[in-house]
């Protein structure tokens, strides 16, 4: 199987370090398709579906962070951003706009290699069950089925994100805003009531185990075992 990579970097040498790298591991695993600025970046995500795309952050034109933020509207492709800015904020800044994985300069070819292998395993199934669970309910990703005890469940696009998003930090407090960026985006021009109204729409589709979402006056919501 070869996995279609996109890969926008500013600096040609990394672009031809990773592509040498990558083929010499394997050299049908991977076919990378790179950019070399954030503009010709954005042409290349609407050409095809990507299996994995890695993201420089300071780029020519458009910024990886804004590229991420756009791709993420219309895929779950895994998104990998290679970046020397490795303050916290940038990091966190990143994993909110919907990165799986965020690698600071230098960093270890053969590094890179196995997160990426792994992230695309992991996305297309190939580790076992990737259902996560807690409590009475479980979801999977790969087919997006939610289940609450053995019975499926119906949910809505928004209201499947959000359960997502809540099983994913459960026991973590997620505040209104975070959920609201993290599964309506940056650009979304509502107010966190649309959160409230969710999560009771999200509630009554889970039934009993809607319990499990505990809400947290004057912060929000957190996702508990029982």
């Amino acid at each position: 199987m070869t996995y279609h990579v996109l890969l926008v970097e500013d600096d040609r040498q990394i672009r031809e370090v990773i592509e040498d790298y990558f083929s010499g591991k394997n050299e049908n695993a991977f076919a990378i398709t790179t950019a070399k600025d954030g503009d010709e970046g954005m042409e290349r995500i609407y050409e095809q579906e990507w299996d994995l795309v890695l993201l420089d952050i300071m780029l020519p034109g458009m910024d990886g962070f804004t590229l991420c933020r756009e791709l993420r509207k219309s895929s779950t492709a895994p998104i990998i951003f290679l970046t020397a800015r490795g303050r916290e904020e940038d990091i966190l800044y990143g994993y909110d706009l919907g990165c799986d994985d965020y690698i600071v300069k230098p960093f270890s070819l053969a590094e890179l290699y196995a997160k990426c292998s792994a992230l695309l395993k992991r996305s297309k199934g190939m580790v076992g069950s990737n259902r996560i669970s807690c409590g009475k309910i479980s979801i999977c990703p790969s087919t997006l089925s939610v289940k609450v005890d053995d019975t499926e469940v119906e949910l809505a696009p928004k209201e499947y994100a959000l359960l997502k998003y809540l099983i994913e930090n459960k026991g973590r407090v997620l505040e209104r805003e975070t959920l609201l960026t993290r599964v309506w985006g940056y650009d979304f021009d509502g107010n966190d009531r649309v959160v409230d109204n969710h999560i009771k729409k999200l509630r009554n589709s889970l039934g009993d185990a809607g319990k499990q979402i505990k809400t947290v006056f004057g912060k929000g919501y957190r996702m508990e075992e029982r």
